[in-house]
């Protein structure tokens, strides 16, 4: 079955002095402050596209590598993952986004943690939706 969901932005103003609201509509969660300040210079507290990506994609990443050493038996105790979203405006946008996992499973090899996370990367929706920037990876386990 399929799903869709919702997130709306109010913006106000011009893009270097105005600011916006980013509302999660399927969720409920709190809505977030965005400027081109917190995306081009210090987050101070709000929020950025980039920001979301990387939440999307570290959330994406560790189902898909949860989901992959499960099937191959050793489900995972837990995974970390961090989304490194590199973003320069002078170089035209996002440049390169790093993906950092920790593990912790129970019977596997690192040499084989690292493989089921490389093809997790390939494999999970948000990295083939995102596939147009470089994505690299580092894993390894606890």
């Amino acid at each position: 079955m399929a799903t869709v969901r919702t997130a709306r932005t109010v913006w106000e103003g011009d893009l270097a002095s105005g600011k916006g609201v980013v509302n999660f509509e399927s969720s409920n969660l709190a809505p977030t402050d965005v400027s081109w300040a917190a995306r081009s210079q210090e987050a101070n507290g709000k929020t950025s596209p980039e920001e979301l990506i990387a939440a999307a994609h570290s959330s994406c990443f560790s189902m898909a590598l949860s989901a992959g050493l499960g099937k191959a038996g050793t489900p995972p105790e837990s995974l970390e993952t961090s989304a490194d979203v590199t973003f320069d405006p002078a170089a035209g946008g996002i440049t390169g986004i790093h993906l950092t996992v920790v593990g912790r499973v129970p019977g596997i090899s690192a040499e084989d943690f690292v493989s089921a996370a490389e093809a997790a990367k390939t494999g999970c929706p948000v990295s083939k939706a995102l596939s147009a920037t470089t994505i690299t990876l580092s894993a390894s386990l606890a």
